[in-house]
């Protein structure tokens, strides 16, 4: 019983040291992975090792920090680009259907001045002609909605940037350079020119010779 009590004891020591042998194995390992080679490199390094090693982190620094700049202005232009494509699409998205719409319009308008000038005075064809004026009226308020203005300049003057002159007619009565008629109506979508009108404009009238 002794001899077994003894043997047991000798088995705990050695299981003793082999632990004491883990953990200093252990903490080694720590301490190397804590440890940092390159402050003891620092310890070592002259002076001009010292300069040279801060300058070029210096210019990694400096590459960096431009780096993030140019990122950073990058990304406000997209954001500015963004919003002024939003903008525009919000702004001009329905053009192509007022584009669209025009003819309509520019129909109907025709046909209540056709039969205004008719001698037909019935009732019916009076009903006929107010209908079409209130299908008229409907387009346009709806168009006004999303933005869009009536270019009517008659006995304006004469506006390259909104009209397209499609004659010149000599009369006295008017400043020359003046809207006489309006042959089609032009539109605005938002400030953007959609239609010029289509006008005649005066001009000047030759002097009579003597």
């Amino acid at each position: 019983m002794a001899d077994f009590d003894e043997q047991q004891s000798t088995q705990d020591d050695d299981n003793e040291r082999h632990d004491e042998l883990v953990v200093s194995d252990l903490e080694a390992a720590g301490e190397a992975e804590i440890a940092e080679p390159e402050d003891q490199n620092i310890d070592t390094m002259s002076p001009s090792e010292l300069r040279a090693t801060a300058y070029g982190a210096q210019e990694e620094a400096e590459k960096f920090r431009d780096a993030a700049l140019r990122a950073e202005a990058e990304m406000q232009n997209l954001r500015r680009r963004t919003e002024r494509e939003v903008e525009h699409a919000v702004k001009y998205g329905v053009e192509k259907l007022i584009q669209s719409l025009l003819p309509v319009v520019d129909s109907l308008e025709k046909a209540i001045e056709s039969a205004e000038q008719s001698d037909a005075d019935s009732e019916a064809t009076l009903a006929i002609i107010e209908g079409m004026g209130l299908c008229q009226r409907l387009f346009i308020d709806v168009m006004a909605k999303e933005g869009v203005v009536v270019i009517d300049p008659h006995g304006e003057p004469f506006d390259p940037n909104l009209h397209q002159a499609i004659s010149m007619i000599e009369s006295p009565e008017v400043e020359p350079n003046s809207v006489i008629a309006v042959v089609q109506k032009g539109y605005q979508l938002n400030g953007r020119l959609v239609r010029p009108a289509m006008v005649m404009v005066a001009k000047n009238t030759p002097a009579s010779s003597s």
